[in-house]
């Protein structure tokens, strides 16, 4: 419902508003939603005196309507999760290139487009949780071994359709090859301890009722756990313990929120000024805690349970390969029989 009224809102603002081109005005298209995401916004204005115009709704609902309205459209910036979906977005030709220093300075160049379609702003890891006293944490220390026999009918995970699983294959590719990496999903598939359901919270749930007892899940979720004035919540998260695979070799899956200028953006200047921003130390502390995430640039600030964590290894390629191995993601999962 709140999607529903910020897009019927906002697009009224457009309405009356006609994309001229003027550089104190800023449209933009983002399927994030959370509260600390307003201070951030409030800031970029008070700063710059540029006015921001927001539609909100999913991602994959911008992205079609994006490429619905195309030419016409008033979209100056996407702001998107997951390197799968601005991926899409890059195949769809909603985007065009960037050259800023700054943005070059500050985001690594594995987090960015290196055409400079899109940039990284926030990395979300994907680690592998498991029950306290159940799972000796020293015999599952990489994602490869959740295929390991001993781990039968103890792993709960979502459906291979939800995009971070998608993504997390697409960097097994990127490692291994698809060869190992089917087998590693067949592996998965035998470990079941129910078929894929629900979200990533539902799986940290699982494990701490003892329904399994191992799960992957991004850790903000772990992270909004700990954090949520819920007492029930807070004891599914004391049950649980969290492992940064692969620490020894290529190091644990990360994926990205991120965001690009469109290709027909008519406030192209504010738009730069807004990536620019958006890559800022005041800017990451805000767009990353918003959601529990890890910024882009320098350490964790003002969220002592998210750095609680401990610093981790991340996985070095490109991002851009998770998208680019998102179709032979879903066929190997496909053959290995992950719903």
């Amino acid at each position: 419902m709140r999607q529903a009224c910020t897009l019927l809102t906002t697009s009224l603002l457009f309405a009356l508003s006609p994309a001229v081109a003027s550089e104190k005005t800023l449209n933009l298209y983002s399927s994030r939603h959370y509260q600390t995401d307003e201070a951030l916004y409030e800031s970029f204005t008070r700063k710059t005196g540029i006015r921001i115009n927001r539609i909100e709704a999913g991602e994959d609902a911008l992205i079609e309507r994006l490429r619905n309205e195309g030419a016409r459209s008033p979209a100056d910036v996407l702001v998107t999760v997951d390197a799968g979906r601005l991926w899409r977005a890059e195949q769809l030709g909603l985007f065009q290139p960037v050259k800023s220093p700054l943005l070059t300075e500050r985001i690594p160049a594995a987090l960015r487009h290196p055409e400079g379609l899109w940039f990284s702003f926030s990395i979300r890891a994907r680690p592998i949780l498991y029950r306290k006293g159940a799972v000796d944490p020293s015999l599952i220390q990489r994602y490869e071994d959740l295929a390991d026999p001993r781990w039968k009918g103890k792993v709960c995970i979502r459906s291979s359709g939800n995009m971070y699983n998608l993504s997390l294959m697409g960097s097994m590719i990127a490692a291994s090859g698809p060869e190992k990496a089917e087998q590693w999903a067949k592996g998965v598939v035998a470990n079941f301890a129910r078929p894929p359901k629900g979200g990533d919270t539902d799986q940290l749930k699982a494990v701490a009722a003892g329904e399994c007892q191992i799960a992957l899940a991004n850790t903000y979720y772990y992270v909004r756990l700990l954090k949520s004035a819920k007492p029930d919540e807070r004891r599914v998260a004391e049950k649980l313990g969290v492992i940064f695979p692969n620490q020894g070799d290529r190091g644990a899956h990360i994926n990205v929120s991120g965001a690009g200028v469109l290709k027909h953006a008519p406030n192209r200047e504010s738009a730069v000024k807004f990536l620019e921003y958006l890559a800022g130390d005041e800017a990451q502390a805000y767009f990353a805690n918003g959601n529990n995430e890890y910024p882009v640039s320098g350490p964790v600030r003002g969220n002592p349970e998210l750095a609680g964590l401990g610093e981790f290894r991340r996985d070095s390629v490109n991002v851009t390969l998770l998208g680019r191995n998102q179709a032979a993601a879903q066929q190997i999962y496909d053959r290995a029989g992950w719903r």
